[in-house]
């Protein structure tokens, strides 16, 4: 495991790359150097990208954004890259001081999400930007994203802009897809039984966009525990409204959820846990929730089947 380092070390890690000239690979192979941070964006570059950039993703299947802090190695990458492509609204909040640090270095950092209006975000106190930075469960929202790493790539890469063009064209198309099939399950769906308990709330774009009142135990940002008095409250709203299910999120310890289903069933109502989500993170590189589009299939049939 990488070893974790405080913005004193970093600074230190900076001078000693500067001084011994650390040499960009992209100039070895001819290939854009991109670093991304979440699994949601690095799948976004390579679909955009395809073998005409190197990509080099931070975080993996099941890693928490929230909570995820910079390695030694991190750093090197961020300084190696021609581009940084990150989600932004402070869901890296850990990870914002030292992508700071880059632009100070002159290094193309490109925050997605400080694109979108701000007229269409949810707005949170939890977090510094004081918008729920969970965009990319609304579909709309990350055909921009699409759109502005098309844009940085082509002007980084002009050459390829073409190529980059008619990636995005293809993605565009596989978005709005998904997007129909999307609409079509959740049509399946009472409107009454539209219910979205999960460990926290990463999904209110999702609940916003599909007609979902979404609850979670955590609240937005994993950082924040739940204590006995927040799973005592959900428990009640559970029976109160006929849960059937709730549901566990693979970026987050499943014991916050198996409590709140034992505090459920101490209370004589029957709730199951629905299945397990992906929030903050794509399943496994490889399979098919290890993409955008498969992980929000998924979702989507786990959170329909069980609660239908």
């Amino acid at each position: 495991m990488f070893k974790q380092i405080s913005m004193k070390k970093i600074y230190l890690i900076f001078i000693t790359i500067a001084f011994f000239g650390c040499k960009n690979t992209s100039e070895d192979n001819g290939k854009l150097k991109v670093v991304t941070t979440t699994s949601m964006i690095t799948d976004l570059v390579k679909n955009i990208g395809g073998d005409l950039v190197e990509i080099e993703g931070l975080m993996g299947a099941g890693v928490d954004p929230h909570l995820y802090k910079a390695s030694e190695g991190d750093v090197s990458k961020f300084y190696n890259a021609d581009v940084i492509f990150y989600n932004g609204l402070h869901l890296e909040g850990k990870l914002v001081e030292v992508l700071e640090k880059m632009e100070g270095q002159q290094k193309t950092t490109v925050a997605l999400g400080e694109f979108l209006d701000k007229k269409e975000l949810i707005g949170s106190t939890y977090f510094t930007s004081n918008y729920d930075p969970h965009v990319w469960f609304n579909i709309q929202f990350f055909k921009q994203f699409a759109e502005k790493v098309t844009a940085v790539l082509s002007e980084k890469a002009p050459k390829h802009k073409a190529a980059f063009e008619e990636n995005n064209t293809v993605f565009q198309e596989q978005l709005s897809q998904l997007e129909l099939e999307v609409r079509s399950i959740i049509a399946t769906l009472p409107e009454e039984k539209r219910v979205l308990v999960t460990a926290h709330d990463a999904f209110n774009y999702f609940g916003k966009e599909y007609g979902f009142n979404v609850v979670g135990l955590q609240g937005i940002s994993t950082a924040t525990e739940a204590g006995v008095q927040d799973v005592q409250k959900l428990s009640d709203f559970i029976i109160e409204n006929k849960v059937k299910a709730i549901f566990i999120e693979s970026s987050v310890p499943r014991r916050t959820i198996e409590a709140l289903q034992q505090a459920v069933l101490s209370k004589d109502h029957e709730v199951i846990i629905g299945g397990s989500l992906y929030s903050d993170a794509l399943g496994d590189a490889g399979s098919v929730e290890g993409t955008y589009i498969g992980m929000f299939t998924y979702n989507v049939n786990t959170i329909v089947n069980a609660l239908r």
